[in-house]
């Protein structure tokens, strides 16, 4: 009796640890897509929501932020960039590390400036907000800076695979 009792509950336990993973391998994805729809429709409020707070704190602070990020898309408004897409494409396996939840987001954008596409797969680092229950997100490739690592993330370490970003430029027929 006691053994099937055990194997009930250890069933319940693997259950409920899958659902919890997939539940928030979901919100990942959710998050994601909210964040990518918001720097499209250039929701910048929404976009500082989900950016890992050191990153906003290294910035000045989220209102110098929101400065920062709104002058350069007017910067790259004014000089013909025009955003056509911003999606996300799929979210890695979930891992705990270093006491926290992260995950690898692949995203896709295309750009068009003058008579070029730009369209670039790119990667962001996921990391749980356990407070708020959402997640924060940091382009991955600025983790290869050390110095800027070492500051938004002390003592960083992953088994997460972070693959490079992939940039193509096409040109356009006039």
């Amino acid at each position: 009796m006691m053994d099937k009792l055990k194997k009930i509950m250890l069933l319940v336990v693997l259950t409920v640890s899958v659902t919890m993973f997939s539940q928030t391998k979901a919100e990942a994805l959710r998050d994601a897509k909210i964040t990518s729809k918001a720097t499209l429709n250039m929701d910048f409020e929404t976009v500082v929501k989900y950016t890992l707070p050191s990153v906003l704190e290294m910035m000045g602070g989220k209102d110098a932020a929101l400065q920062v990020i709104n002058k350069t898309f007017e910067g790259m408004k004014t000089q013909g960039f025009v955003f056509e897409k911003a999606e996300i494409n799929k979210v890695s396996e979930i891992v705990k590390e270093q006491g926290q939840f992260r995950c690898v987001v692949e995203g896709y954008n295309q750009m068009k400036m003058g008579d070029q596409r730009i369209s670039s797969k790119s990667y962001l680092l996921g990391i749980f907000n356990d407070i708020d229950k959402h997640w924060w997100f940091i382009e991955a490739k600025q983790l290869k800076n050390k110095a800027l690592t070492a500051k938004v993330l002390p003592n960083f370490e992953t088994q997460l695979d972070i693959p490079e970003d992939d940039m193509k430029i096409e040109e356009l027929k006039k």
